[in-house]
């Protein structure tokens, strides 16, 4: 077992980055423009990244399947964007951003890219607003902040709940500066099928296009992975459909290990799924847990007379209702983190307290805000004795200024008001911790290939605080990889343009064909979404909100069933040659199908819980704590870090231990 160098710079952890700064190697205007860097992934890492690298002076090309990188899936981010710049005077800092990342990932993140990504926060909202994101601002003109999961202070910056298709058009807007200037390809409608090695080192890859169906060779001095996250191995998740894990799988084929799979992020406010026909999932933002108050009727009955229509939620008076993340956090209340708040309406849900006909939902309330705040703007407004019709109205302003696009997203999908009634919503597969191992530098186990954003794994641990995703994705592309990318890089600034007529672009091309060939020609008995959905079902009954060692191994060998059966009889219709979504979807969940079994051996593997990662075996049985996740810091607080041997079971496992310096290691606590 090799061990893993994460390249972690010495000195104390406030002064590692700038001192690694100031002693890495440069390239100079004048060779950058020698250099080429292909970026996979155009969403808010990928299109930050092309951004920034093509300003340095680099020529870039970047790949994204969609018809354009507006169409990213960081466009459906909702809830906000953090950052430690102290806006509302209530104590934030650069270290309290760095120890609720480290504490909501539950001490199972790397120190130093923690501490990293908070230091550079503030730099990525001066940079948003440079480029006209439109944040949301007080009475005052001042940028507003409000709080999410897991944190005592307030420093989400926020454009209602669009700030991922706020941020992401900056984005863009940058790199349309630089493909108006040559110094941006851009391929839109292409996939990445396979990287290319020269001598060990990544230098391009093999891409299709989505349209013609024709393959493309591309080469590069460096070549970057931001491809997102692999939520929709679940099949039903947040996710778009396209998003899939097929780059950060190919990579991870050829060299790149592939770190902590099971971390997987189940957020606790999704839209119950309503059938077994629905094909993904709705994400309400945990913006709304600011506000709105989450609970379940007390009594058993209640939820009888509701499931079968003789009452309706606002019939239960106060005293009849179970605000249970109330009473049991009393701290945190309804802003515990998602971990710690799907598990919670999970054991409801299971206790039978489920409110909806499948039983697998609770009530999101707003009620109380929408009063509270017609309250205040009653005195505001000098309004005496008012109506409580007139303190809904004046509530329901309030309300609707800050959520007002979510409320109407979930009217449209459950045909409900839900200003006047709760909202249901249901624990789902949201996002994905692990991912790429990367070190320090943002570089995988492969030389010259990097990956960025959510598809490494490098900075949430077990588990993602809210609003920490796009804090990531940007910090990664606009302040981190353009930096120690140059590094690298200045030991190819003789090296002149890579040939794509060599024999590993030859052999990485000639793979690719035989793959989608066989795909056309099986004529098996069963579609692609067949697989995927049973791959689906296996995933969320047995390595999803809770999993244990027997369920386990019957994932692996029922994934590795299905597998086999999936190359045998799949059935993809049309051609290699022309625009065909079946042929892309196979490919992808032929990468699924592999990733799923290693994402349960790695479980398997890890005998604690943390984060969302909980095994039914490490529960703590009294105390306070009775009842939550067990950690286990003596053996396992290291990075599991997987290398591809030829089948997913066959991994093997590489540690990269976690040092704790700058934090003591202790038992989560929301209560």
């Amino acid at each position: 077992m090799a061990v893993l160098d994460s390249k972690v710079p010495k000195g104390p952890l406030k002064d590692k980055w700038t001192n690694h700064k100031n002693h890495i190697n440069l390239v100079n205007p004048a060779n950058k423009r020698l250099i080429d860097v292909i970026v996979v992934g155009t969403g808010l890492a990928g299109g930050s990244a092309s951004a920034t690298l093509a300003e340095l002076g680099y020529n870039v090309k970047a790949f994204c399947y969609q018809d354009s990188p507006r169409r990213a899936h960081s466009i459906a981010a909702q809830g906000g964007i953090n950052a430690a710049k102290n806006y509302q005077g209530d104590g934030d800092s650069t270290y309290r951003l760095f120890y609720d990342t480290v504490k909501g990932g539950d001490y199972r993140s790397r120190e130093a890219n923690v501490y990293r990504l908070a230091e550079v926060s503030a730099n990525i909202i001066d940079q948003c607003v440079a480029q006209g994101v439109p944040f949301a601002r007080d009475y005052g003109g001042l940028l507003d902040n409000r709080s999410f999961g897991g944190v005592l202070v307030s420093r989400t910056f926020y454009a209602k709940g669009q700030t991922g298709q706020q941020l992401l058009l900056g984005a863009y807007s940058a790199m349309n500066r630089q493909i108006a200037r040559g110094k941006i390809e851009m391929f839109n409608r292409h996939e990445m099928l396979d990287v290319v090695k020269i001598d060990g080192k990544a230098r391009g890859i093999i891409a299709r296009n989505l349209v013609t169906g024709e393959i493309e060779r591309h080469s590069a001095h460096a070549v970057v992975i931001a491809s997102g996250g692999y939520g929709n191995v679940f099949f039903l998740s947040t996710n778009a459909m396209g998003s899939n894990v097929s780059a950060g799988w190919k990579i991870h084929k050829k060299g790149a290990f592939f770190a902590n799979p099971c971390y997987t992020q189940i957020h606790p406010t999704c839209i119950p799924r309503s059938g077994d026909y629905q094909s993904k999932l709705t994400l309400m933002s945990e913006s709304l847990r600011n506000d709105g108050r989450i609970w379940v009727p007390k009594n058993l009955e209640d939820v009888k007379a509701i499931r079968e229509g003789r009452k309706k939620p606002t019939d239960l008076s106060e005293e009849e209702r179970d605000y249970y993340l109330e009473r049991r956090y009393p701290a945190f209340g309804n802003l515990v983190p998602r971990d710690v708040a799907s598990r919670a309406a999970k054991e409801r849900c299971d206790a039978g307290y489920g409110v909806n006909a499948t039983g697998e939902a609770v009530y999101l309330d707003f009620a109380s805000a929408i009063t509270r705040y017609g309250k205040e703007q009653a005195k505001i407004q000098n309004i005496s004795n008012p109506s409580a019709s007139k303190i809904y109205d004046l509530g329901k302003a309030i309300v609707e200024a800050k959520y007002g696009n979510l409320f109407q997203m979930y009217e449209k999908i459950v045909d409900e008001n839900p200003y006047e009634t709760p909202m249901m919503i249901y624990p789902a597969v949201h996002y994905t911790m692990g991912g790429v191992w990367v070190d320090y530098n943002l570089m995988t186990t492969v030389p010259g290939l990097y990956c960025i954003g959510e598809a490494n794994f490098s900075d949430h641990g077990a588990n993602r605080l809210g609003a920490s995703a796009l804090m990531q994705g940007l910090a990664d592309g606009y302040f981190v990889l353009p930096y120690t990318i140059g590094d690298y890089l200045s030991g190819d600034i003789r090296t002149g343009r890579i040939s794509t007529e060599g024999p590993e672009f030859e052999e990485a091309e000639k793979e690719v064909k035989e793959r989608l060939s066989f795909f056309v020609n099986n004529k098996g008995g069963h579609s692609v979404d067949y697989y995927h959905k049973k791959l689906g079902n296996i995933m969320w009954e047995k390595c999803g909100m809770s999993r244990n060692a027997q369920g386990l191994k019957e994932a692996m060998a029922e994934i590795k069933e299905l597998r086999e059966d999936f190359w045998k009889n799949v059935s993809v219709p049309g051609k290699m040659d022309e625009l065909n979504p079946e042929l892309e979807k196979a490919g992808r969940v032929a990468d699924f199908l592999e990733l799923g079994e290693l994402f349960a051996k790695d479980a398997l593997a890890r005998e604690e819980s943390c984060g969302g990662h909980f095994r039914e075996e490490s529960v703590e049985l009294d105390g306070e704590q009775k009842g939550e996740a067990k950690r286990n810091d003596e053996d396992f607080a290291f990075v599991s870090a997987w290398e591809y041997t030829g089948e997913p079971a066959d991994a093997v496992l590489h540690k990269e231990e976690l040092e704790f310096n700058d934090i003591e290691l202790k038992q989560r606590s929301y209560k």
